[in-house]
This record gives C-alpha cells, structure tokens and sequence, in this order.
C-alpha cells in the first residue's frame, strides 16, 4: 500500500521569483566554492518549505558524486520523507538522470535549476571528465509515481551560470 502525505494530496505553495533567484545564486557560489576545491562547478542547496531557510548546501565531488544525489542522500538521512516532500533542491545545472533520480527517491518534491544539461554539453563537449548523457531531468519526473515539481531553466540566473561553467571547461 502507498502511502501519500498531505502535501502530495493537496496543492503546495511555491517559491516566490526572487526566492528562486537567490537560492540559485547561492547553488551559484556553492559551484565556486567547488572550483576553489579543485571540483567540478557543480552547486546545490536544499529549502526549506518556509522557502527561506537553508537545510544544507553541497558542491560537486567527483563524477559519481554529484552535488544533488549527494546532497539528496544527505537529506535522506536526516529528515523524514514527508518533510522533504515540501523542500525545494536547487541547482545551478540541470540535474542528470542519476541526480534526478536520487532526488525523486529521496522525496524531494521540487527541483530548480538555472541552466540545462544542454547547455551544460555545449560547455564541456566531448571533454572526458564529464561525458554528459542526454536524458533530461524532465524525462525523469514524467516516469516517476509521484509528481515532483520541476522549475527550469530560471532565464535570469541562466547567464551567470553559464559563465562560470565556460570559464572552467574552456581552462580544461
């Protein structure tokens, strides 16, 4: 037997345009910090439902340690799955099929990102230390049993991420 929490049920309220570009220029940093690090800019950050408060931040590993399946399983670990149903994962990319997926069996219930795995291609090309996949986080969500929100691409953070990613591949 399923079981659907509440918010599953009934509508949820949404993150506001300017809490939406905040938090992605906070997944923008986070991906910084990950280059200063010696990482892949890769940034997430996971809200809170009240859509302010910031539960945990997490930049890029390595290639199977992404930040949003990170930082989903991290989430997993220590809130409850109805909890997580009302947060918001951001991300400054668009996450992969692995990441989505970690997201969707972690619970989290909405995912935004500023720039799409597209875009993300165009950057990095055939470059072998992120051979992207061609599967959109959307083709994910739309095979999934519960409906997990997707917002994005967010056009007004979209240039600022692209930027620091052009920099990074173009020095690789």
């Amino acid at each position: 037997m399923t079981q659907t929490t509440p918010s599953q049920t009934f509508p949820r309220s949404g993150p506001s345009e300017a809490q939406i570009l905040r938090h992605l220029r906070h997944a923008g940093a986070v991906a910084e910090r990950a280059v200063a690090l010696g990482k892949h800019p890769f940034g997430a950050v996971l809200v809170a439902p009240d859509h302010e408060t910031v539960l945990l931040e997490q930049c890029n590993i390595d290639t199977v340690n992404h930040a949003e399946s990170t930082l989903a399983r991290i989430a997993a670990h220590n809130y409850s799955p109805a909890y997580l149903w009302d947060c918001t994962l951001y991300t400054t990319v668009e996450p992969c099929c692995m990441c989505a997926g970690t997201a969707y069996w972690a619970n989290i219930g909405r995912v935004v990102f500023g720039m799409t795995e597209a875009d993300l291609l165009a950057c990095t090309g055939s470059h072998g230390e992120n051979p992207t996949m061609s599967v959109s986080s959307r083709y994910v969500f739309d095979h999934c049993q519960k409906p997990v929100e997707l917002i994005g691409p967010v056009p007004a953070a979209r240039a600022e991420i692209l930027a620091v990613q052009q920099a990074f591949w173009a020095a690789r």
